[in-house]
C-alpha cells in the first residue's frame, strides 16, 4: 500500500484521549508509521504520534534534532523509562491545536525504549528539545493530550484563544 500523508485529527476529538495498547510490530503498525512519517514530513511537524492522523496506535515519530532540523525516528511502543530530575519549561503545541502555545514544564532528559521497524527493542537517551518532544508524542500514545499538562486557567485560556482564531 503507498504511503501517504494523512488528515489531521484536531481537538476536540475523543481519539486524542483514548491510550493506545502496546502491541507486535507487524505490517499493519509499519504502515501506521510511514504515514505518520510521510504526515509529519509533509506538515513540518516536531513530532507526531497516531491519534493525530485519527488512529489509537502505539506510534510516534520524534524530530531527534534540535529545533531547525528534522531528523525523524518512528517510535514503535515507545516508553519513557527515565526522566531527570532536572525540569525545564518549554513552549508546546500541537498540529490538533492549530495556532495555540503554551508553557509546560517536563523532565530536562529522558530515555526512551521503544521498537523498531524490525520490532527490535532499543534505548535511546534525548535531552532538550528531542526530549520534549518525545515526552510531548509518548503522552498523546497514552491518550494524555499537552493541554493536561498545565494548570486549569492555562489550558483555559488556550482554549479561548483556540476558539477566538476559529471564529
Amino acid at each position: 500500500m503507498p504511503v501517504t500523508h494523512r488528515p489531521i485529527t484536531l481537538y476536540p476529538n475523543e481519539i486524542l484521549s483514548r491510550r493506545a495498547e502496546p502491541r507486535e510490530v507487524d505490517d499493519a503498525l509499519r504502515e501506521a508509521g510511514a504515514d505518520l512519517l510521510s504526515t509529519a514530513e509533509h506538515h513540518r511537524a516536531y513530532g507526531l504520534a497516531a491519534a493525530h492522523i485519527g488512529l489509537v496506535e502505539p506510534v510516534v515519530v520524534v524530530s531527534m534534532g534540535s529545533i531547525e532540523a528534522r531528523d525523524y525516528r518512528v517510535m514503535f511502543n515507545p516508553v519513557v523509562i527515565a526522566a531527570s530530575t532536572e525540569t525545564a519549561v518549554g513552549a508546546e503545541g500541537s498540529v490538533s491545536l492549530p495556532g495555540i502555545e503554551v508553557d509546560v514544564l517536563r523532565p530536562y532528559a529522558v530515555e526512551v525504549e521503544y521498537d523498531d521497524e524490525a520490532g527490535v527493542r532499543s534505548v535511546v537517551s534525548l535531552e532538550g528539545f528531542p526530549s520534549r518532544v518525545a515526552q510531548h508524542e509518548i503522552d498523546q500514545v497514552n491518550g494524555v493530550f499537552f493541554l493536561e499538562r498545565v494548570s486549569r486557567l492555562k489550558r483555559d485560556a488556550a482554549l479561548r484563544r483556540f476558539r477566538k482564531l476559529n471564529r
